[in-house]
């Protein structure tokens, strides 16, 4: 039996993964007809039937689970082994970070950069998980928000970040405006270890009940627009919400993170042209933040409420 093609076993493979003909068509960049035509080829020369068709798709037979086993773990060592050798454009760069980051800091600022670069093709791939560069060939940096450094990266700190508590126009003027004393009366958003740190810093007691909590920051901010209680915002996120007028400020008084905004990026973007020319803006970006807003929450007046101005007309919470 002659060996089967390498092309016919990755479209296999594929179609294996995706119980979808037109789904690893599409990923591989062929035609249904060339895959189903591959797939047929492979079964002839096996003479073995790999797949059955369902209302789904298509499904493995156990001769196909056998062989699916057997090769598609070598596949993914040569594609992984063949990455690094691909060839890289350095008028591309790629960019991961998280999507609270992108929308409130990064993309408000990028026309002044892509103004400066206008060749330069700049790919964001936004996402919570954090990336692993060694399989991610194809993500040249990245923006983190953490404590730092990652070991094997090359990590450029750009700015720290603080927090302070803020709430929709709508809580306070259905609420009053709450003091520094009586702020663990009020409905918070959050959890003791979110909120622990502030009222160590600027007293008070943690509240032993908090309206709602959230694994995610955009949620969190999202919830504090739509009224349902005071979040602990970091600055950099909730600054174009509070511009919008969507969230106040409660206080003047800020609290620093204990983690701060880096550059992070394998060794192998050392020489990426299209990085160098990044990073050297980004970093002006980061100064000129951190010494114009990165502790300073937008001065943004609170509507007046029907009470006296740090009471509130009934109770927040039980």
């Amino acid at each position: 039996m002659s060996r089967p093609s390498l092309y016919a076993l990755q479209g296999f493979v594929s179609a294996a993964r995706h119980g979808n003909l037109s789904r690893a068509a599409k990923s591989l960049h062929l035609t249904v007809s060339a895959l189903s035509h591959q797939i047929r080829g492979l079964e002839e020369q096996l003479d073995q039937r790999l797949f059955v068709r369902n209302a789904r798709g298509v499904e493995l037979t156990a001769d196909g689970r056998r062989l699916f086993e057997r090769v598609a773990e070598h596949l993914d060592a040569i594609e992984h082994a063949m990455r690094p050798y691909r060839a890289r454009r350095d008028d591309v760069l790629t960019l991961t970070l998280l999507p609270s980051l992108a929308t409130s800091w990064l993309v408000p600022r990028l026309p002044r950069f892509v103004a400066l670069h206008p060749r330069l093709e700049i790919n964001l791939q936004s996402s919570v998980e954090v990336v692993d560069f060694e399989k991610e060939t194809d993500i040249d940096a990245g923006l983190r928000f953490g404590r730092g450094p990652w070991p094997g990266l090359r990590t450029v700190h750009l700015f720290d970040d603080w927090v302070t508590p803020s709430a929709s126009p709508a809580l306070i003027e259905r609420l009053g405006r709450p003091t520094l004393r009586t702020l663990e009366r009020f409905p918070l958003l959050g959890s003791a270890a979110t909120w622990s740190p502030w009222f160590e810093r600027f007293g008070g007691t943690s509240p032993r009940r908090f309206v709602a909590n959230f694994d995610d920051t955009e949620t969190l901010n999202r919830a504090a627009v739509e009224g349902l209680g005071i979040a602990l915002g970091r600055l950099t996120l909730i600054r174009p919400l509070v511009k919008a007028g969507m969230l106040v400020p409660l206080f003047t008084e800020c609290l620093k993170t204990d983690r701060a905004h880096h550059l992070v990026y394998p060794q192998r973007s050392d020489d990426h042209a299209g990085l160098a020319a990044f990073r050297e803006w980004l970093l002006d970006e980061a100064r000129s933040y951190s010494a114009q807003d990165a502790a300073s929450p937008p001065p943004v007046e609170a509507p007046a409420p029907s009470g006296k101005p740090g009471t509130r007309r009934k109770r927040a919470h039980g």
